[in-house]
């Protein structure tokens, strides 16, 4: 039986060249290794790896590239398992790769690397069609399971309801005759929890109104 094939992708040289070094060690063919995503689409239709191991932070802006680049990886080789790499939990990444449903994934923490066994029982998953998850990244996807509207105060709701209209900051004081500065507290306060971070792209005040829409 021929061994799995391999390509990894991650900026940082001492973890790349690490990762492969476990790797071999493991008995799998690492065919190529990659500082960054793109090279690595470019070379994947004629490599036809078995599996492509991305970091889920890379060049050239350091945020979801390794995401997206598994997710195009998929369509250039339906048939290669992706394992994503992460230093953090970032349940939103993990989503979007599990979004399509099918299997061949996995995404774990970084500090898994250092288990060969683990790394290895993960990648022999994935090649299997299994799908392979960190248990933090396991916890987090149950909690967001629930409604974080719940979460909102009667008057982060109040709040909400009248981003939803359109209101400024300054109109939604006046509204609920309240300071300036304690709706920019619950706009805050409703921003965390609806886990809406400041991506620098997309507007946050939008994305709470389409979430109070979807209710």
């Amino acid at each position: 039986m021929s061994a799995i094939r391999v390509v990894v992708a991650d900026d940082s040289v001492l973890l790349r060249e690490g990762l492969v070094r476990i790797l071999e060690e493991a008995g799998f063919d690492v065919v190529r290794s990659y500082q960054e995503a793109e090279s690595l689409l470019d070379d994947l239709v004629e490599l036809s790896p078995d599996i492509a191991v991305l970091d889920v932070r890379m060049p050239p802006n350091f945020r979801d590239e390794g995401v997206r680049a598994a997710r195009r990886a998929r369509e250039l080789v339906p048939h290669v398992g992706v394992l994503l790499l992460s230093q953090y939990v970032e349940v939103a990444y993990a989503q979007e790769l599990l979004s399509s449903g099918d299997g061949g994934v996995g995404y774990l923490l970084k500090d898994r690397v250092a288990s060969l066994d683990e790394l290895k029982e993960a990648i022999n998953r994935i090649h299997a069609g299994g799908t392979v998850l960190d248990r933090e990244v396991i916890t987090q996807l149950v909690n967001r399971r629930h409604d974080p509207l719940e979460t909102l105060t009667p008057r982060e709701h109040e709040v909400l309801t009248a981003m939803a209209e359109g209101r400024t900051n300054t109109a939604i004081a006046s509204a609920l005759t309240i300071g300036v500065g304690a709706v920019e507290k619950n706009v805050t306060a409703i921003f965390h929890k609806l886990n809406l971070e400041d991506s620098g792209s997309d507007h946050r005040r939008v994305l709470a109104v389409l979430a109070w829409l979807q209710r």
